[in-house]
């Protein structure tokens, strides 16, 4: 980089987050998180599929201020990378008006298959569960005019004009759907792949055992190389079959070389027991590294000790988890998780789908949620917030950090503001959005 010239009320009706929450749901303990822009990002997941190569240019970005230092700089990049060197004569250059260059998001747990986005309004009915979402899910997309593929481009390419660089995205699969859903997504990510980097989960939400001929299904998207993951569902409270599930997901990740990413809304004992299905799992089939856990909320009401205990075997076995900060109660404990080395990412879940109307994809807007929701006040708390959405996502889905420093990638946003605190509270329209160096969203629009 060069120098420059100075520029709630509770809801009575059953919604997604009641039903999730469920009775009783403790305390929250330790929400903030410590991530700092020069944390070192975690290798071992599995590399995202379709992830755009490198440019073979060179930009200058002109007058920009990194996480909103007081001193413009011009940011050099070339080949996709930012570079320490100085911009040869006849670059491109970029003016970025002296606005603050922030790392761009990573989104560690969306269903873009499931999205009305783009699409007439619908409206939901009541639901008594899990199973009556599920059937809910199965009407929307039978009513659906629009094929997966379209849906899911829309959301996804929203959601790069918001500043999302990458996302793990997961799409259902289950007889009533057949691959549809992968299928689609795997489609929406090639259109992508010059400006967002994708990693697919063949997602089980009809249950992997309950459901006849789901297991069959993931095996196939697994071995067709459809996904980059398998993922399951509350082995314990939707499928009543802690065991036979786990043994199933795991069998097909060990057998095709892929992840692991579980949904896990069971609280108490029955959460407990399935992560310790999941630690054990994963020791014994050597699948450290590649293994998530998705919402956990089982754990923001341990103790101190029950919690310190579970999170040192997270961190042996480096499964990560997500989090989409629900509310104050479910959210993770991220900073003590990060204490003995737990990858901890962010994510938007659902977005506008049978679920819920709401939703954005914003994953700015979910970095504010996630102050909200933990009543984060300081600077350094605010900044953590991004934090988590930036290099946390980076982490859980193995990607380098696009910390703005030499060597890095060149994914960033440009925002008019003055600090990065001010921004995470605000949340200003993303001016500028770059992924390797090219730039593919401007004024809050997606460029084709």
């Amino acid at each position: 980089m060069q120098p420059s010239s100075p520029a709630s009320a509770p809801t009575p009706a059953l919604s997604r987050r009641t039903m999730l929450a469920g009775a009783g749901a403790a305390a929250l303990a330790g929400t903030t998180a410590a991530v700092g822009a020069g944390a070192t990002p975690a290798a071992a997941a599995p590399a995202p599929a379709g992830a755009a190569g490198h440019r073979d240019r060179t930009v200058v970005f002109r007058d920009v201020r990194p996480y909103g230092a007081a001193k413009a700089v011009d940011l050099v990049v070339v080949d996709g990378r930012v570079s320490a060197g100085p911009a040869p004569r006849g670059a491109k250059v970029v003016d970025g008006g002296g606005r603050i260059a922030l790392p761009s998001l990573v989104d560690a747990h969306i269903h873009p298959d499931k999205t009305t986005w783009g699409g007439s309004w619908v409206s939901r009915r009541p639901a008594d569960g899990i199973a009556d979402y599920v059937a809910q899910d199965v009407e929307l997309f039978r009513a659906q005019r629009r094929p997966v593929a379209e849906r899911a481009y829309g959301l996804m390419s929203h959601a790069v004009a918001r500043g999302t660089r990458a996302m793990r995205a997961h799409a259902d699969v289950a007889p009533a759907y057949g691959l549809a859903g992968v299928e689609g997504l795997a489609e929406a990510r090639k259109r992508l792949r010059h400006a967002l980097d994708v990693q697919i989960v063949a997602f089980p939400q009809h249950g992997v055992v309950r459901t006849p001929g789901t297991a069959a299904l993931l095996e196939k998207a697994a071995r067709a190389g459809l996904v980059d993951m398998i993922g399951g569902i509350d082995p314990i409270g939707f499928d009543n079959a802690l065991d036979e599930q786990l043994d199933l997901v795991f069998g097909i990740a060990d057998r095709h070389g892929v992840g692991v990413d579980i949904h896990l809304h069971d609280q108490g004992e029955r959460g407990i027991r399935a992560m310790r299905g999941i630690i054990e799992r994963t020791r014994a089939l050597s699948l450290a590294g590649k293994v998530t856990v998705s919402h956990v909320f089982c754990l923001p009401a341990l103790s101190d000790r029950e919690l310190g205990a579970i999170a040192a075997d997270l961190g042996a076995q480096d499964i990560a988890l997500t989090t989409v900060a629900p509310s104050d109660s479910l959210v993770l404990p991220i900073a003590r998780l990060r204490e003995h080395g737990v990858r901890v990412g962010l994510g938007s879940d659902g977005v506008r789908d049978s679920w819920s109307p709401f939703g954005n994809a914003d994953m700015m807007h979910r970095a504010h949620l996630l102050g909200w929701v933990t009543d984060v006040r300081l600077d350094e708390e605010l900044a953590d917030c991004y934090g988590v959405a930036a290099d946390g996502g980076a982490d859980v889905m193995g990607l380098p950090h696009a910390d703005l420093r030499p060597g890095s990638p060149a994914d960033f946003v440009l925002v008019r503001g003055e600090c990065l605190p001010q921004v995470v509270v605000d949340m200003p329209r993303r001016d500028l959005v770059v992924h390797g160096g090219v730039v593919v969203a401007r004024d809050g629009e997606f460029l084709a």
